[in-house]
């Protein structure tokens, strides 16, 4: 692990100590990662008619690209999984109705905000540092993996 990766890890980890903000994080994350790729399906920079291979041509394929570079970059394994897992999003994220996708917004964001009012007591990771908006995915992803470095390690 690099020692970037390693240094946001330990810093992640020090803001996500409490068992219930942990839980919570491990439900709204994957959600809000979701409903970001999906929403930018609906921003489409070459207009409404403009596709490739029959996909129209939106930003979601760009974050997808950004993010899954990032993640890669950070921590080759987790980055790799979060890469696979997020590509289907990418494609075909569009299809969800747009009512759906915003209250799956509303909903995880709640959570995960709850997570750090009422238990750990303390702002978000990434309001500190705007790369733990990233980092946070991974660090989750690392934990199914078992690639976290010690020094890194809050109780899962």
């Amino acid at each position: 692990m690099n020692p970037t990766t390693a240094r946001w890890f330990s810093e992640y980890a020090s803001d996500h100590r409490h068992p219930m903000n942990r839980l919570t994080h491990k439900l709204a994350i994957p959600a809000i990662v979701f409903h970001i790729i999906a929403m930018l399906t609906w921003v489409r920079p070459l207009g409404d008619g403009a596709e490739i291979s029959g996909f129209p041509v939106t930003l979601a394929p760009v974050g997808w690209a950004a993010g899954s570079a990032f993640w890669i970059w950070a921590l080759p394994r987790s980055g790799g999984l979060l890469a696979v897992v997020t590509l289907p999003v990418a494609l075909w994220g569009g299809l969800v109705p747009a009512p759906a996708l915003m209250g799956l917004a509303v909903v995880a964001w709640t959570v995960q905000l709850l997570g750090h009012t009422l238990w750990e007591k303390n702002r978000p990771s990434f309001l500190k540092n705007a790369a733990h908006a990233m980092v946070g995915p991974l660090y989750f992803a690392a934990l199914l993996t078992g690639e976290r470095p010690a020094s890194a390690r809050a109780p899962s």
